[in-house]
């Protein structure tokens, strides 16, 4: 197929970019690489993928891999209504993967806008030129982030998701709610993909992951939010991208038969790890101890994240399944040797 993968200079579009390539896919990356963390990150990640800066760092402009027959890359905003089009008008697309989007809870906060123009408007483009090209399948990232409030768990796409508490997460939940419409309106087959707290090499540096490290490696105190008493769903990058590309290839013809053209999936590793365990396997794999600075929880943060992956096992059979000791190591691995 000729797959569209919008954030592809980000962090999980980068991995699902190099995994649809390696088993044959045509991909066409995009993204923005705006400066939300550091680019040259980004832009090592496409020179990963055989985009070199120079040529990368051009807007509205298709260049190719050198390393990757099957990849180009576009540098371009989601919200252009004009780019985007022509985009899709040239490159006549199969699917659409969008995993664009300004991330992030806390710098919602801070910066409302960019939220609205990537995530709203971005989006709203990306679904009218769905509807425009005939696009075959549109998965989208949601987040875990939509369960805002809610109590029970673990968390299930059943679930009312009415509590978000940052605008991120009412950026996402309105995605869904965007997604639905143009399914029912137009018979657009859409899938949601709610991630749970992602981590792994190449990771963004604004997450738990690298933040921890990097401070502990840099003998600086890590701030460690609610005193601890804080659980996540830690989803390994490849589990992550596994579940992306099993949705992504599978035809949505049942779907369509069955008039279910709009469904949402939980993506994480179905278990709830204590923030201090977490904290104690990075201890362990940089055989150094860290310095905790206890905090109070912050404004958008949830104490607890846990995914029900029922609907997931059921209709791909698959389970997200990487130990976070194999998860942790993994990624200080690649940090160590990263960052020399």
């Amino acid at each position: 197929m000729k797959i569209l993968v919008t954030g592809a200079a980000g962090f999980i579009g980068f991995y699902t970019s190099k995994v649809l390539l390696n088993i044959g896919h045509t991909v066409v990356g995009l993204d923005n690489i705006n400066d939300y963390y550091d680019t040259n990150l980004k832009f090592n990640r496409l020179k990963e993928l055989g985009v070199v800066n120079n040529e990368a760092s051009v807007f509205n402009k298709i260049c190719a891999s050198e390393k990757h027959d099957g990849f180009s890359f576009i540098r371009m905003n989601l919200e252009d209504r004009e780019e985007l089009p022509k985009l899709f008008k040239s490159e006549n697309f199969d699917v659409v993967c969008n995993l664009a989007a300004q991330a992030g809870v806390r710098y919602s906060l801070e910066n409302p806008e960019s939220y609205v123009d990537s995530n709203l408007v971005g989006f709203l483009n990306i679904l009218e030129c769905c509807r425009n090209y005939s696009i075959k399948h549109l998965v989208y990232a949601s987040s875990s982030s939509v369960y805002g409030l809610n109590k029970k768990v673990p968390f299930s796409t059943d679930d009312n998701v009415d509590h978000p508490i940052s605008l991120y997460a009412a950026t996402k939940k309105s995605n869904e709610l965007m997604a639905h419409t143009y399914s029912h309106l137009f018979k657009i087959p859409t899938t949601g993909l709610r991630f749970f707290t992602v981590y792994g090499p190449w990771g963004r540096p604004d997450m738990a992951m690298f933040l921890f490290t990097d401070a502990i490696v840099n003998n600086k105190p890590i701030k460690v939010f609610n005193y601890g008493k804080m659980e996540r769903d830690f989803t390994f990058i490849d589990d992550i991208v596994e579940g992306v590309v099993r949705i992504l290839e599978k035809p949505a013809n049942q779907r369509i038969e069955n008039n279910q053209f709009y469904k949402v999936y939980n993506i994480g590793n179905n278990n709830s790890i204590k923030l201090l365990d977490f904290i104690k396997e990075i201890e362990l794999n940089l055989e150094k101890e860290a310095k905790k600075n206890m905090l109070p929880i912050q404004p958008g943060d949830v104490e607890r994240t846990w995914a029900n992956v029922d609907d997931l096992i059921n209709d791909y059979d698959y389970r997200p399944n990487t130990s976070i000791e194999l998860g942790v190591k993994t990624f200080v691995d690649w940090y160590k040797s990263y960052y020399k």
